[in-house]
């Protein structure tokens, strides 16, 4: 077995405009090497809903590679672990080959990154599927919500990679006073997406639930929010610009922002670092 190297590794909050508030990802910057086995093992060990391994890319087209790990297993997409390894890469001298933008490698493909004096923000990568719920996932996810179905006012799949169906309820309100049933959530990968009143510095609120993450809720999901901007806008519910609150049931404070510049749709927000130094692998 090989010896353990120090490799370096910062964990970065991600969609934090006060730091310790949003959703950490811990990110191997030197991740070549490492054996799939041990990045499952890491991951597990994290606890955290991801961990990355920068890795060199296959295609010429990219900046550098991410493989993205939940204590689960691997993803092939998830928004907060792509802005928090992009964030933790600049900052450990990372150069793009484009001034503005940066291209990440993963198990979805090629995923743009857009630097601007306002964050990062990363282009929502196209839908898997998509369409209204069929009736016994809807069942499913009204039981495992303790909601009755009448109280979700429209649905839709709004899967980029991990899997994500999605319910809009009446209100922001509603969304924050689910009491799910964590038994049958565990069956789930869901989004529940409600309204704040007009006027509010939030337009709308989001939950995640997703068993394979191997955390009973996430407290800021930019793969779903970038899934849901796609439907929401599309359909006419959200504006072409908003802002997303999550997290405040775990006691964080994220705030996701969502951009649609003619066809594309941008998700962006504020990353910080707030652990530097090596890991041993």
């Amino acid at each position: 077995m090989p010896r353990p190297r120090a490799r370096t590794f910062a964990q970065v909050d991600v969609f934090a405009e006060t730091p310790y508030f949003g959703n950490p990802v811990a990110v191997v910057l030197d991740g070549d090497d490492i054996s799939e086995t041990d990045m499952v093992r890491v991951a597990r060990w994290m606890n955290l809903s991801e961990t990355t391994f920068v890795v060199t890319p296959t295609s010429d087209k990219a900046d550098y590679g991410l493989r993205i790990f939940t204590p689960g297993g691997e993803v092939p997409f998830a928004g907060h672990p792509t802005l928090g390894s992009a964030h933790a890469w600049l900052k450990a001298g990372g150069s793009p080959s484009a001034t503005t933008t940066l291209i990440q490698e993963c198990g979805l493909g090629l995923v743009e990154v857009r630097c601007s004096d306002a964050g990062l923000s990363f282009r929502a990568p196209e839908l898997l599927r998509e369409g209204p719920l069929e009736p016994a996932h809807l069942d499913r996810i009204a039981q495992g919500l303790c909601i009755t179905r009448d109280q979700i006012i429209a649905h839709q799949w709004v899967d980029n990679g991990p899997g994500w169906a999605a319910v809009l309820l009446g209100s922001a309100a509603e969304v924050l006073a689910v009491e799910p049933d964590e038994r049958r959530m565990n069956e789930l990968m869901l989004g529940i997406v409600g309204a704040h009143p007009e006027g509010a510095p939030l337009q709308f609120e989001v939950r995640a639930f997703g068993a394979p993450a191997g955390v009973p809720e996430d407290p800021a999901t930019g793969s779903l929010i970038a899934g849901l901007a796609q439907w929401l806008i599309g359909s006419g519910v959200a504006p072409r610009e908003y802002r997303v609150g999550q997290g405040s049931r775990l006691g964080r404070a994220g705030v996701l922002t969502v951009c649609a510049e003619g066809e594309q749709i941008w998700v962006g927000g504020n990353s910080v670092t707030c652990i530097r130094g090596t890991i041993d692998l």
